[in-house]
């Protein structure tokens, strides 16, 4: 075949009497391959200034280049007629000046037998053919690159034993003129460092290269160890010794290690010790010749760290890849598409695609079309289409997306094509997941605000539609927050779910049970004859939640409020009714809590109050519109003032003296009883303090406690706190409780009962007889007053009630436990 040329500095070379013409400077590279129409190719992606290509069409052929010539790397086809790629590299490495030589195999697939075959050769890598050029020019120009560098420093060597050569024969003729030029020859030697040492290993000379390397000047060096150059575990080793002896049989010794420089860096340097002898052969000196390779070195971690990298990627990539040639069989699978199609890249390669990359539309299961087909049709990238079933070699199914694209040689023609694809069970699932979670509460699983929303817009359409009736019931629990600030939020979660499941057993299937957040529920009751039914389910909802909530070895008693709307009469569409039933729930507290309001027009007009009742609430405290009233409490024996109870005011600025019971309740459910409750304390033990240091003797003041306060998590740090600012001695302080509050929960107010009294406060039962039927927190709980309620004392001469022997049996039983009796409402 006659040779290829290119129009650079590139040539293809072959026939065995075929001259090689290079530049004297040019890099070789041997390409091995039996086909014609590769040599061709791959010589003209390598074609590049400074680089001969030498092409050879079989192995015995590129072994007589081998002979003559020196390489920069060697790309061989591991296929080829008669002696193969790998017979070939066998021989290539038993001759001494191409053992070292790069080998880089070439072929269509590398299957591990390949590949433990090609590496126990010492080569130095593999490329897939086809060949991708700028995977060519990227491998090979890294061993071209290196190749040059070696040339360079073959020549600087040459160079320097050129001009060695020169000065041995100046100086057979002018021995003293000789030595001269050669210390300034050698002085003037930059980029290496000289040096002569004596037969001892001592530095008797060394040149300005050797100054510039080591950071030394002769007069500190001269006649030191030449050990002070390398590190200190070379010299523990013996290494210089050694390479010593090396010198002395052989002449030479060369090495490449670590030196250390006079402020202690280091740089990876080759070196070249030879020996000196004199007229008889004695050993008179040696002389050391060093380079500084760091750079170089470092090129080669950094090659070889690279090639790890890349190796890593591919063993590691999270997607499937495979390829195809242009006729549609596979040529390549990475482990991931293994595992998805079930064929392992053995026995798939060479197959058709269809065979092994089998792909389904999820809805017709029909056969999809291939993406490969379509990438090369259009020359482009293309994308699967949606619910695309990829069917692995076992009939197993799973949901892939993907994208394809062709491969292009470096003439723009396709070659063949490569899919990415990847498993979308997960992606899709989530998707799911997210859609619930979108229309579903996390804890209870119920429709939240949305699919409420949805639903009650369909079921009065439906109702318009059909002339039915439809209700919706705003259901909240009771002083839920108390369950919270006493047990915790896991417990309040638990409470939750177990009312979610209660109100679902109490509607239809074709009701929905809805949480809005919080405690808050809402429930839509669709197609009903009458709106009345609502009652019905109503009364049905109060009683089954009266059971008790067995949470964690904890019987929970929960009430619920429940306000009533019903279509078409409080309302047209879903945010009206939703918030008229809203309204309607909050006067089924103010009614008692635990029962269920329908609405009323009238309400609004309520509510609307209540809410600016609220919101000026707000900005009482800090507007210091509250007052104290005392009461004082009076000894009947003595006619003495024993104390006083402290009653909150609100001083409004338009509607005056507001009593307790239109704002109490209001602060209770706005959270605002608490900031309002440390100012009554402070207040009140404020003014019980300057009671006595007006010296009005022993004046203890009572403080009433809501369950809100009772229930916060800083309350005894709280009660602390005021002591001590006001310096009022504990003991003047009565703190009030009802006995709802105390029989809620009773461990946890037994321990909070105890802490108190440690301090020195006063407690005492607020309305006595009214609450808990059960008098055993008498002995269980430290009290020391017992007030009875007033309707007791407002009928106590009236012999048809009894309640005189009521009272009188409340005062013995109040004596007879130590516990004072006070009686509230004596107004004659």
């Amino acid at each position: 075949m006659p040779g290829h040329q290119s129009d650079r500095s590139a040539r293809i070379v072959e026939g065995p009497s075929t001259a090689i013409l290079a530049a004297p400077s040019d890099v070789k590279v041997l390409l091995v391959d039996d086909k014609e129409q590769n040599l061709v190719a791959l010589s003209a992606v390598l074609n590049q200034p400074g680089v001969t290509v030498v092409c050879a069409q079989s192995g015995k052929q590129a072994l007589r280049y081998v002979l003559n010539e020196t390489f920069a790397v060697i790309l061989l086809d591991v296929n080829m007629p008669g002696m193969d790629g790998f017979e070939t590299a066998e021989l290539i490495r038993q001759r001494e000046a191409s053992a070292d030589t790069p080998i880089i195999f070439l072929t269509a697939h590398a299957d591990d037998a390949h590949m433990f075959k090609g590496y126990s050769l010492r080569a130095v890598d593999y490329i897939l053919t086809p060949v991708q050029p700028e995977v060519l020019k990227a491998k090979v120009g890294v061993f071209v690159e290196l190749s040059r560098k070696t040339n360079e420093n073959r020549l600087q060597a040459e160079r320097l034993r050129e001009v060695e050569t020169q000065l041995r024969r100046q100086a057979e003729k002018q021995l003293r003129t000789a030595d001269e030029r050669l210390k300034i020859t050698i002085d003037s030697v930059q980029d290496y460092a000289i040096l002569s040492l004596d037969k001892d290993g001592r530095i008797d000379s060394w040149n300005g290269g050797a100054a510039r390397l080591f950071f030394f000047d002769q007069t500190e060096i001269l006649g030191e160890d030449m050990a002070i150059l390398f590190p200190v575990e070379d010299q523990e080793r013996g290494i210089l010794a050694d390479r010593r002896r090396e010198a002395i049989e052989t002449g030479r010794s060369e090495s490449s290690t670590w030196f250390v420089r006079k402020d202690g860096s280091r740089f990876f340097g080759n070196d070249v010790l030879t020996t000196i002898r004199d007229e008889k052969g004695y050993v008179g000196g040696f002389s050391e010749i060093i380079r500084d390779v760091t750079d170089r070195k470092a090129l080669e971690e950094a090659l070889f760290a690279e090639k790890e990298r890349a190796q890593v990627t591919l063993n590691s990539i999270g997607d499937a890849v495979l390829s195809t040639d242009l006729s549609g069989k596979v040529t390549y699978l990475n482990l991931v598409a293994e595992r998805m199609t079930g064929w392992s890249r053995a026995e798939a390669v060479g197959r058709p695609l269809t065979k092994v990359f089998k792909i389904i539309d999820g809805k017709t299961r029909e056969t999809a079309q291939n993406p490969l087909e379509l990438a090369v049709q259009l020359s482009r990238t293309v994308t699967l289409r949606a619910n695309c079933i990829l069917v692995r070699r076992d009939g197993f199914e799973s949901p892939i997306a993907d994208s394809a694209a062709p491969i292009h040689d470096r003439g723009g023609q396709i070659t063949g094509a490569v899919i990415v694809f990847h498993d979308v069970s997960v992606e899709r699932a989530m998707s799911l997941q997210l859609s619930h979670l979108a229309q579903y509460d996390v804890l209870t699983d119920l429709p939240n605000r949305t699919l409420l929303n949805d639903r009650l817009t369909q079921a009065l359409a439906s109702a318009r539609r059909h002339g039915t009736g439809l209700a919706v019931l705003f259901v909240d629990l009771d002083r839920f927050k108390h369950v919270n600030d006493s047990l915790g939020h896991a417990m309040g979660d638990a409470l939750l779910q177990s009312v979610a499941h209660l109100l679902l057993a109490c509607v239809r299937s074709s009701d929905t049970v809805s949480r809005l957040g919080g405690d808050e529920f809402v429930v839509v009751l669709s197609e009903l004859d009458q709106v009345g039914d609502a009652a019905i389910t109503a009364n049905k909802v109060l009683t089954m939640l009266a059971t008790p909530h067995s949470i964690a070895q904890h019987d929970l008693d929960v009430t619920v409020s429940i306000g009533v709307s019903t279509f078409p009469y409080d309302g047209e569409d879903a945010e009206t009714l939703i918030k008229n039933a809203d309204t309607a729930m909050y006067h089924a507290k103010e009614n008692g809590r635990n029962n269920y309001q329908f609405f009323e027009k009238d309400m609004n007009v309520r509510a609307v109050e209540r809410q600016a009742l609220e919101g000026r609430l707000r900005h009482a405290l800090g507007r210091q519109e509250f007052v104290l009233h005392y009461q004082p409490k009076v000894n009947l024996e003595t006619g003495a003032i024993t104390g006083a109870e402290a009653l909150i005011r609100w001083l409004h600025p338009d509607r005056g003296l507001v009593p307790p019971a239109q704002f109490v309740p209001i602060a209770e459910d706005s959270g605002l009883i608490l900031p309002i409750g440390q100012w009554v304390l402070r207040e009140a033990c404020r003014q019980a303090r300057a009671w006595l240091d007006a010296g009005l003797g022993r004046m203890p003041v009572a403080v009433n406690i809501s369950t809100v306060e009772f229930r916060s998590k800083h309350f005894l740090e709280g009660i602390r706190a005021i002591l001590l600012e006001t310096g009022l001695e504990p003991h003047f302080l009565e703190l009030e409780l009802t006995e709802s509050v105390l029989m809620q929960h009773p461990e946890s107010t037994a321990s909070v009962l105890r802490a108190l009294k440690s301090i020195g406060v006063q407690l005492a039962v607020d309305d006595f007889g009214t609450g808990y039927s059960s008098l055993s927190y008498l002995r269980r709980f430290p009290i020391d007053v017992l007030k009875l309620d007033r309707s007791f004392v407002h009928d106590i001469a009236c012999a048809e009630t009894k309640d005189a022997a009521i009272v009188n049996a409340v005062i013995t039983m109040g004596k007879s436990l130590k516990h004072r009796v006070i009686a509230e409402g004596v107004e004659t």
